[in-house]
């Protein structure tokens, strides 16, 4: 699309931030004497709330003979809006060097990202309010309301940034209608707000190491005699250290960007006035 084909899954990687925060709940059941005779790895997927919900209300397949086990956590991506109000410059590149010292690099540079918000719906399905309560106790005080995760946004680049995962409502629903053999589900509905960026595309490009500046006498484009010749290359002697000599510079091919490296100006006069 509008010539470029790239995908830097970052979306992808919202949405594996977001599970990854509730994929280490545990309910523990006691018995009457306080003991605990039961501790279970709440499981967490990706889905709609419906699907989950017919899931427990019916046989999965024809084989197994029991429904979903409960409790469980499902969670989707419900939506996402532009932000402008966290725009930065267009004009705004962030750039990385490719290639270690002593070697040819390349440059990939990527323009600021475009800020959106991710809506997320995180469902909770219990048998029993207990358990339920539970869930809500490991996952409500870490939210105030916000919590920050780092993320590597662009590998490639080595680009991070702290995303804000909001929460912004908690309601409960209670699935039990019908006769005493109809299954009841409890479902605890948790949305939240992810505040991230999306990032175009990564764009590959070679180093400059030689600037050449012309002075010309004329009155019009095209037109004139060329002066002088100011020619701008980096400097760097064999011992590692800057130079602003080019006759005491190894070649500028040779010469990284990584490289601390001095700046070498000289200087061509044209004395035969040709053009």
């Amino acid at each position: 699309m509008f010539g470029h084909q790239y995908y830097n899954q970052v979306i992808r990687r919202y949405v594996v931030m977001f599970g990854t925060l509730f994929n280490d709940i545990v309910v523990q059941r006691f018995n009457q004497s306080g003991v605990r005779i039961q501790a279970i790895k709440v499981p967490i997927a990706y889905g709609p709330k419906e699907k989950f919900l017919a899931r427990v209300e019916q046989n999965p397949d024809l084989q197994k003979k029991s429904s979903v086990s409960l409790p469980r956590i499902g969670f989707e991506m419900v939506g996402m809006q532009y932000m402008p109000e966290r725009k930065l410059s267009n004009t705004q590149r962030r750039v990385q060097i490719q290639g270690t010292a002593g070697a040819n690099n390349d440059i990939k540079s990527v323009f600021t990202p475009v800020p959106y918000d991710f809506n997320f719906n995180l469902s909770v399905f219990v048998k029993n309010a207990d358990d339920g309560v539970q869930i809500l106790e490991q996952i409500l005080p870490f939210f105030t309301p916000d919590w920050t995760t780092t993320v590597k946004i662009i590998p490639e680049m080595n680009i991070t940034h702290d995303i804000p995962t909001v929460l912004t409502s908690v309601t409960t629903e209670d699935t039990y209608e019908g006769d005493f053999e109809t299954r009841r589900t409890l479902i605890y509905n948790l949305d939240f707000l992810v505040k991230g960026y999306i990032y175009g595309p990564v764009k590959k490009s070679g180093i400059i190491k030689r600037t050449f500046i012309d002075f010309i006498d004329g009155t019009g484009p095209g037109d004139g005699v060329k002066l002088e010749t100011i020619k701008i290359t980096p400097g760097l002697r064999a011992n590692g250290e800057p130079t602003g000599n080019s006759a005491q510079s190894i070649s500028v091919d040779n010469i990284s960007a990584n490289d601390n490296f001095g700046f070498c100006v000289d200087y061509e006069i044209n004395l035969s006035g040709e053009e």
